[in-house]
């Protein structure tokens, strides 16, 4: 262990994104904190982007009933180098480049996270497109893949089809064989189609329900009206899984559909996807990127930009990324 504190002891302070109460952008705060020490079973990781999704702004405005200790490290998903092991720890090596997900915070300089939430980073991509794959990829993985185990000629709706979840989940079903229809406004029609879906509907001008009949399975990533208008279109028999709030059972009863939930992703899940993306079977899609110093542009981004809407409701292709922009 003396090389890991060897490591660890070159940089006691880290810069950090942190809010010391739920409010707006204006909490954020680029500070100084102590760089974080693996404990046993976790690596530490020098990041090099950190995803930004949806819920972390959501976390920071208090709308998630779940406990936050100030001050609060925003973040779960990020890219990085491993540069400490801690006790127990056998299989995973200082240097070596990682992509996946940690509860201890990921707008920082470094994190912990455990060895099992960890994936070697696909060699064909960037650090910043890997930070775009956990909340994302995963997501879409676990409720295509892993739990909804779509098959080949299936038919699979796909709302919200632009977003972060939508556009993996379009390459996922696509990859299982199955006949692929996807929600989206008119500007992403183009972009929708070219990750391989079979029937782009836009939602401005189309009603889905008029054009999709008897799927085997949906993903919702936006709930509400939406929701309620695509029991008509699954065949009894069917499966629905939703990012967007727990459908009501009573209705999937009724309609004899069975509900998916995602879960969390594992290391399994993670090291499958990297896998595809290096046979070229898997595309990222990064809107844009932010320094740490721009945490507030990137939230308001994340709450106002394009994928608010309907077409992009769960977007997850901005990031934090270490690199400081020229000039």
């Amino acid at each position: 262990m003396t090389d890991n504190k060897e490591v660890i002891g070159k940089a006691k302070q880290m810069r950090a994104v942190r809010y010391h109460s739920f409010g707006e952008t204006d909490v954020l705060q680029v500070e100084q904190a102590p760089v974080p020490q693996p404990g046993a079973g976790e690596v530490l990781v020098r990041i090099h982007a950190a995803g930004v999704l949806p819920v972390d702004w959501k976390i920071r405005r208090g709308m998630f009933p779940m406990p936050v200790q100030f001050p609060h490290i925003p973040g779960t998903a990020f890219a990085g180098v491993i540069t400490a092991v801690g006790e127990g720890v056998s299989g995973w090596q200082i240097g070596q480049s990682v992509f996946g997900r940690s509860t201890k915070g990921t707008y920082a300089e470094y994190t912990t996270a455990s060895e099992e939430e960890l994936a070697l980073k696909p060699a064909s991509i960037s650090y910043e497109e890997a930070s775009s794959l956990s909340g994302g990829a995963t997501t879409a993985w676990r409720a295509l893949v892993t739990e909804g185990q779509v098959k080949p000629n299936e038919r699979v709706l796909i709302h919200g089809a632009a977003g972060g979840v939508g556009m993996f989940a379009v390459q996922f079903a696509k990859w299982r064989g199955a006949e692929v229809f996807a929600t989206a406004g008119q500007a992403n029609k183009a972009f929708v189609a070219s990750l391989g879906a079979d029937h782009v509907i836009d939602y401005t001008s189309e009603c889905f329900e008029d054009i999709v009949k008897d799927a085997d399975f949906v993903l919702d990533t936006l709930g509400g009206e939406t929701l309620a208008r695509t029991w008509a279109v699954l065949k009894r028999g069917g499966r629905l899984a939703s990012i967007a709030g727990q459908p009501p059972v009573d209705m999937a009863k009724q309609h004899g559909i069975a509900l998916i939930r995602a879960g969390i992703a594992t290391k399994t899940d993670l090291s499958a996807i990297a896998e595809l993306i290096d046979e070229g079977k898997l595309t990222c899609h990064i809107e844009q990127s932010f320094t740490m110093e721009e945490v507030r542009q990137a939230h308001e981004k994340s709450q106002t930009g394009p994928w608010s809407r309907k077409d992009c409701a769960s977007d997850h292709r901005i990031n934090l990324s270490r690199k400081k922009k020229p000039g």
